[in-house]
């Protein structure tokens, strides 16, 4: 293995660590913003495979909640919560549980199953 490989696998290794640390402690706009950079994807690319999977959301959107601008609230963007984690891959609830506990703990709007 070259020492290109390994320093890359490093990165990704540690990128993966911060994402998890992020998740169990947020913030959501840093949290999310992580979980994108660490899936290298761009937001494009997120709104192509959330749109494939019949969630619509504006790069705009996207854009405003990892700069923390906004954060998701109507149940039409708590919904859109569940596909964005598949997308990027973390667990199921994560993104959604940072948002519960930035809301003073209090119960986030129930998400359309």
């Amino acid at each position: 293995m070259t020492g290109q490989r390994t320093q890359q696998m490093d990165r990704g290794q540690s990128a993966t660590r911060e994402v998890e640390s992020l998740l169990a402690t947020g913030p959501f706009a840093v949290a999310l913003r992580a979980a994108i950079r660490a899936r290298g994807l761009g937001l494009e690319r997120i709104q192509y495979r959330l749109r494939r999977r019949g969630v619509p959301v504006s790069l705009a959107t996207l854009s405003h909640w990892q700069s923390g601008r906004c954060r998701p609230e109507r149940p039409g963007s708590l919904a859109a919560l569940r596909y964005l984690e598949e997308v990027l891959e973390v667990p199921p609830g994560a993104l959604l549980r940072l948002l519960a506990v930035e809301n003073g703990g209090q119960r986030v709007t129930q998400v359309p199953q």
